[in-house]
């Protein structure tokens, strides 16, 4: 195949293909494709690797690349001829090769596949992320399958293929080893990705949160005067915090005014030994990227950027980032930023305050994550006033690279955490989030705050793709993986003490403890309006009751075998409860394990009079809240996850008879002869599409008169159904548009007329809309079924019955692919018209299996198929037996995906 010229490669190149990923050791590198320009980096990487790894790659020493084989390796059409490079910060400051990946198509959907990665950087994972790259950037061309010719002695590049899940087949043949697998994604290929992920990115974050050395670099004497003194005064502030308290790092300073003791102060960044795994830097954003080139020779695992100065500013800004994460990637180094409000985590031995919180909370099980930097002044402050315990603390202010994702994985794994809260100001990669959310959340509960209801916001800094997804959206994806949504940071907080301090509830089933009726009765409502159960057990502590018989009330209330959780609330209208009373109440609720919740005049959230050991010797508190409201809905969310946890979430759906490989080759063909806009299909390219999924549509005719309706008709069969095309009225039968079981020539005609009547007034053009004819189906409920590939979510599937509550009142439900069956009957009850699918008011219930059978694969669909832009099956006609699709329409255009295998991809 013939190489294309520099021009020609310049002009293909694919930047979207550019990525910064994490690696195996929770380092960072940046994958890229190759340029022509790599020619001697390339050649200084092949002159680098040893002998053995050259007659691996090459099957033959080669000491140094000819120039028409170098010229040849760097030059690609990025079509048929792709390679991709790993490149890391050089000794000269610039980049160097460590790592190549590339295919060489053979056939139509066949590629030759090829690697090589710098023996000094082998055993890090390279390879592996080499390989998820180059395959779906192979996929993207449509490739479908790779082969490569490897030494029986290269077990490493065999057990790469292996190790990602795919399926190897391999022969030997003249001593070499024919290797093959299809590359398209499956169970097992994409477990193994997120699984490599996530231990990748939960080691990065590790390696910051565990710095036992840490570097605080101030503005010093240079720069602009502009800010100076700000920075000056934050890079101070940080550097007191640091030393404050119990020091668990050794802490070193370039550029600070005021140095506590026990800092080792250095006149300049060069003269720092090292190493250091923590940077804290607070400098003007002009000078931040040689800042961070000159951290990179002393093994900084992460920096955290204090100072703002980048995206908010706007496009000159966001490339000074985009230069700051270029450089802080190739050194291997994550970036907590900008505008972070540092880093706080409690440990054994003493705190790690790396942040702008000159007090720091008490120590616990909790772990925060908060984008905002001055939003993490408040929620800070209120965690010390409740009394709630932090194991960390991350602001990610603009969040560039690490983002709540990343400490998600983290904590994932950490046995020190009980219960994360986020607060999100934007969510950069939905389909990640939802992945990692979910996993997460089958172990510890996720509570979570956006900004806005919709979650849509985009603050300045943060570099966000647009959406156009219902604000609902957000919401279904969050309830979808088990994240318990709240409102704002003061309900974060208040779920976050019920999980924090005391067990699961075992169910919703609430008792009421009150010191008055009329308390009690408003406690029942709240009760009842955040999903608990209200069976009717109320007890009410009688004014002036002595110690005993309160205690014996308290125990009889533990005791009910039909309560689940207890809401307790004592305010007295004169003086305050009785001491003795709060304790009771937390000794019997850490004996029995009764999750409790409690409104008590005069306590508020974690406190020693509420504090009691369970039988296993564990301290448990029950939080205490302003207002029985707020304990009730705390307690309500609390039981809510509780229950959706102990559920069964599915199983990833396969439906029998879906080919999206067939679907993807006719949408690439339709899309080669379409404009970059793509094209909307007709409804025999819609059909032949939705085949591929096991979809099938029941045929309609156009027809513009009777007599064309009539011999339709008389073809199909009677009885038939008329619908007019006109836009206003299609689907419409209460309107007039649509009529059923029409049974002979005579009612057609006559049907033919009332409807070209009714529908000429809203054709285009003043012409007559054309009609359809179409064979009956089965009677049943109408429903409709669409997708829609949105920028920042990716595919989104929504389902509502046909009619105005769906069209009016948007009366929908939403899931994010992929689903599970469980997610796609979720999908199908969670609209309120929904009953009518299951017997509403005597009506015989319906075929809700077929329905989801539909459903599960349209899911499937859009998921593979990022091209399918839109589609819409409306109406689904749900009968007794089986469902229908009447009629369907599609639109395709060039994927814009944001592909989750390829981690900190900038937007």
């Amino acid at each position: 195949m013939a190489d294309v010229t520099d021009d020609a490669a310049r002009a293909a190149y694919p930047a979207a293909w550019e990525a910064d990923v994490v690696l195996q050791d929770g380092s960072t590198t940046h994958v890229r494709p190759i340029r022509p320009s790599d020619a001697d980096a390339l050649q200084a990487f092949h002159v680098g690797q040893s002998e053995r790894s050259t007659y691996l790659r090459f099957f033959a020493p080669l000491e140094r690349l000819s120039e028409r084989d170098l010229t040849r390796l760097v030059t690609v059409d990025h079509v048929d001829r792709v390679a991709l490079v790993a490149v890391a910060a050089g000794p000269d400051g610039g980049e160097q090769i460590i790592g190549v990946a590339r295919y060489d198509r053979t056939e139509d959907d066949e590629a030759e596949v090829a690697f090589n990665i710098a023996d000094a950087h082998q055993g890090r994972g390279l390879g592996s992320v080499l390989l998820e790259h180059l395959a779906a950037a192979a996929r993207e061309r449509g490739m479908r399958r790779f082969v490569a010719e490897v030494l029986p002695q290269n077990g490493r590049m065999i057990g790469v293929f292996k190790d990602a899940g795919y399926v190897v087949r391999q022969r030997t043949e003249d001593g070499i080893v024919a290797v093959g697998f299809d590359i398209d994604p499956t169970d097992r290929s994409l477990a193994v990705m997120a699984d490599r992920e996530h231990r990748a990115e939960a080691r990065s974050v590790r390696a910051f949160l565990r710095a036992r050395s840490v570097l605080v670099i101030g503005p010093g004497a240079s720069g602009p005067d502009e800010g100076r003194a700000a920075l000056a005064r934050t890079a101070a502030v940080a550097l007191a915090n640091l030393r404050a308290g119990d020091v668990v790092a050794e802490v070193h300073a370039v550029g600070v005014d005021e140095v506590p003791e026990g800092v080792h102060v250095f006149a300049a960044l060069e003269l720092v030994a090292g190493p250091v795994e923590l940077a804290v830097v607070a400098v003007d954003s002009e000078v931040a990227v040689e800042v961070v080139r000159g951290l990179a020779r002393m093994g900084v695992r992460a920096v955290v950027l204090l100072s703002a100065g980048y995206a908010e500013l706007g496009p000159e800004g966001l490339d000074r980032q985009r230069a700051l994460l270029r450089v802080a990637h190739a050194a291997g180094m994550r970036v907590v930023g900008p505008a972070s409000y540092g880093v706080v985590v409690a440990r054994e031995d003493g705190w790690l305050n790396a942040s702008l919180a000159e007090q720091p909370p008490a120590r616990g099980r909790v772990g925060l994550f908060c984008q905002s930097a001055p939003l993490a002044v408040s929620l800070l402050g209120a965690v010390r006033r409740r009394g709630l315990g932090l194991a960390e603390f991350v602001s990610s202010g603009h969040r560039a690279d690490v983002s709540g994702n990343d400490l998600m994985q983290f904590w994932a794994d950490d046995a020190g955490t009980d219960v994360v809260g986020l607060y999100l100001e934007s969510i950069g990669n939905p389909r990640k989030f939802s992945r990692v959310a979910r996993r997460l959340s089958l172990s510890k509960p996720v509570v979570v705050v956006t900004t806005g209801r919709s979650g849509q916001v985009v603050p300045p800094g943060h570099a966000v793709r647009p959406t156009h997804a219902s604000p609902r959206a957000l919401d279904e994806m969050l309830r979808q993986v088990d994240v318990i949504r709240v409102d704002n940071t003061h309900q974060m907080l208040d779920v976050i003490e019920v999980f924090a301090h005391q067990p699961l509830p075992a169910g919703r089933r609430v008792a009421i403890l009150a010191s008055s009726a009329s308390v009690a009765a408003l406690v029942a409502e709240a009760a009842a309006a955040a999903g608990l159960v209200v069976p009717g057990a109320v007890t009410i502590l009688a004014a002036g009751a002595d110690a005993e018989e309160a205690r014996r009330q308290v125990d009889a209330l533990y005791a009910d075998p039909d309560c689940d959780v207890v809401i307790v609330v004592l305010i007295p209208t004169v003086g305050r409860p009785d001491p003795a009373l709060a304790a009771t109440v937390a000794q019997a609720a850490a004996r029995t394990g009764r999750t409790t919740v409690a409104c008590v005049l005069g306590l508020h959230g974690i406190t020693p009079e509420l504090t009691a050991t369970d039988p296993d010797g564990r301290s448990r508190t029950v939080p205490a809240y302003s207002a029985p409201e707020d304990a009730a809905l705390a307690l309500g969310r609390a039981a809510r996850y509780a229950t959706r946890r102990a559920r069964d979430r599915g199983r990833t759906l396969h439906p029998e008879g879906v080919d999206t490989q067939a679907g993807r080759r006719l949408v690439a063909g339709w899309l080669a002869e379409a404009g970059p806009d793509g094209l909307t299909l007709d409804a025999e390219q819609t059909a032949t599409l939705l085949a591929t999924a096991g979809v099938a549509v029941l045929p309609s005719y156009e027809v513009h008169d009777a007599d064309e309706a009539v011999a339709v008709a008389q073809r199909l069969g009677w009885p038939v159904a008329l619908k007019t095309t006109a836009p206003a009225l299609r689907h419409r039968a209460d309107l007039g548009g649509v009529r059923l079981d029409i049974g002979d020539e005579a009612a057609l005609r006559s049907d033919v007329a009332q409807v070209l009547a009714l529908a000429t007034p809203h054709a285009q053009d003043g012409g007559r809309a054309p009609l359809e004819v179409q064979a009956m189906a089965p009677r049943g409920s109408a429903c409709v079924i669409r997708t829609a590939e949105d920028p920042l979510f990716g595919p989104l599937v929504s389902f509502g019955l046909s009619g105005d509550a769906s069209d009016l009142l948007g009366d929908v439900s939403f899931g994010v692919p992929p689903l599970t069956d469980v997610d796609v009957a979720d999908l199908v009850r969670s609209p309120r018209a929904a009953p009518r699918l299951f017997g509403y008011r005597g009506l015989p219930a319906l075929d809700v299996a077929a329905l989801e059978d539909v459903i599960a694969r349209v899911s499937v669909l859009c998921d593979d198929l990022p091209e399918l832009r839109s589609l819409e099956l409306n109406p689904v006609v749900v009968a007794e037996s089986g469902a229908v699709v009447l009629g369907a329409r599609a639109a395709v255009a060039p994927a814009d995906r944001a592909d989750t295998t390829r981690r900190l991809q900038r937007v």
